[in-house]
């Protein structure tokens, strides 16, 4: 059997469903990194704003990697603590969360959507957090060029905030 290619790109409202599940998946109380959800309608409205990017393999979403303007999630408790301690500069936006399927990890995934999404948001800079124990994806987007900017902790855990520019 073939396995299907994996096509890159931005996200429709026909993608909307697999980002929802993918999502669910990599929930902290699923036993994932994802310390909360979005709302599908947040998402629709993130749509709206700027680009999410997509990982399909067929019909299936095996990738998400989301965009918002600092404006859209402010209201999220997690990212009004990263917030507090670094904004980033007048064009700055929110980068993440990303999301990859179990069967599609270790391909470069991350890489792939990072680099459309930097073509589809040219001279911007991006802001986000990750956990401080979650070393895969810290060493993922250290090896994309993002820069550790600053540290906050939020529900007793540590997190850094990295920044880059497209």
């Amino acid at each position: 059997m073939t396995t299907k290619p994996i096509a890159v790109g931005i996200a429709n409202l026909g993608d909307l469903n697999g980002i929802m599940l993918l999502q669910e998946q990599n929930l902290a109380i699923n036993n994932g990194t994802l310390s909360s959800g979005l709302a599908e309608e947040t998402i629709k409205l993130m749509m709206q704003e700027m680009p999410i990017i997509v990982a399909r393999q067929g019909d299936d979403v095996v990738g998400f990697m989301m965009s918002a303007t600092l404006e859209r999630n402010a209201n999220i408790p997690i990212v009004h603590a990263m917030l507090s301690v670094y904004r980033g500069g007048d064009n700055a936006y929110l980068y993440g969360p990303v999301c990859v399927s179990e069967k599609a990890r270790n391909k470069g995934l991350a890489k792939k959507m990072f680099e459309e999404l930097k073509l589809q948001i040219k001279g911007r800079q991006g802001v986000l957090f990750i956990r401080n124990d979650n070393a895969p994806s810290i060493n993922a987007h250290k090896n994309m060029g993002m820069q550790a900017v600053a540290e906050f902790s939020y529900n007793d855990a540590a997190y850094t905030v990295f920044s880059f520019f497209s």
